[in-house]
């Protein structure tokens, strides 16, 4: 009889600068959507776990808000949370796009990782669908530079290019172990926070450029409605800091704000697999970034 294989499970944390492709590569991997992405740096705000299962394996990969420099309160909060995570997983992932040069935001990640001595550090060159052959090959070699890793993997979160492989190395690195979550499930997200985060999602795409960190989602009620099991009526507030900011996101006649309703509308419909009514609101929080009360009623702890 063949040896049976031994199952693993664990915990591998997704770390690097802001907008290096963390929660697009996690979706991927997972094989749903379960963090929200966009073109716009800082857009995670939470550390989200999504749950990739196989037949010889569960890996929970955490998703954190990008290290940076912190310029706010709330810059503050999600820098400390990236960086407790990465002392609570067996195997950390550090993400460097291929096309982009090493900056000096990575050499100075890459000095901190070098000091968590006790957790394997797997280098990720991400994106390499947007990258030619020789930008990967530099980047390669110059990611082998920055420290003395675990192994370094090239990866494209949009062609698969060696996802498997990536899978591989991260599911090397966990302990034996029962699973950690039941079979099917990818993700320990509340669905209400999905939501929010699928509302933010559609207005990231929709405003200018200055106006990403300023805009938070709360859901505040969420259920089917009564006798329509078929029916999801969800009221939310966007919350802004100042009202000047409400007008762009409103749009002309307000054409901007109907079409983020709409585009988040379908993406929680695939997310609930029901129809839904979203009822969108728009408040108000003056510098909600900087303010410790505000920012615990919007969720962000100490």
């Amino acid at each position: 009889m063949p040896a049976q294989t031994s199952f693993r499970s664990g915990f591998a944390c997704f770390a690097g600068r802001p907008n290096v492709g963390k929660s697009t590569l996690m979706n991927a991997l997972v094989g749903a959507k379960v963090a929200i992405t966009s073109s716009r740096p800082q857009t995670t705000r939470r550390v989200i776990r999504g749950i990739l299962h196989r037949p010889d394996a569960q890996l929970v990969i955490v998703d954190t808000p990008g290290l940076h420099r912190p310029r706010t309160l709330l810059g503050e909060r999600l820098d400390s949370l990236a960086r407790s995570a990465l002392t609570e997983v067996d195997v950390i992932g550090f993400c460097i796009p291929a096309a982009q040069p090493v900056g000096p935001g990575d050499k100075y990640l890459a000095r901190e990782l070098a000091g968590l001595r006790d957790t394997p550090v797997v280098a990720i060159i991400t994106m390499t669908d947007q990258a030619s052959r020789e930008q990967v090959a530099a980047q390669l070699t110059a990611v082998a530079g920055l420290g003395d890793w675990a192994d370094i993997v090239p990866v494209s979160a949009q062609s698969r290019f060696q996802l498997d492989v990536l899978a591989d190395v991260l599911v090397a690195r966990l302990p034996e172990g029962r699973p950690l979550y039941l079979d099917g499930e990818l993700t320990d997200e509340p669905e209400m926070v999905m939501v929010a985060e699928l509302i933010r999602e559609a207005a990231l795409e929709g405003v200018r450029d200055e106006l990403p960190h300023s805009i938070a989602v709360v859901v505040e009620e969420m259920g089917p409605r009564p006798g329509r099991e078929d029916l999801t009526d969800i009221h939310a507030l966007m919350y802004l800091e100042r009202p000047s900011q409400k007008a762009i996101v409103i749009g002309a006649k307000g054409a901007r704000l109907k079409e983020v309703g709409t585009t988040a509308r379908h993406r929680i419909e695939a997310l609930l697999g029901t129809r839904v009514y979203l009822d969108l609101h728009i408040k108000i929080a003056k510098d909600w970034q900087r303010d410790p009360k505000q920012l615990r009623r919007l969720g962000f702890y100490d």
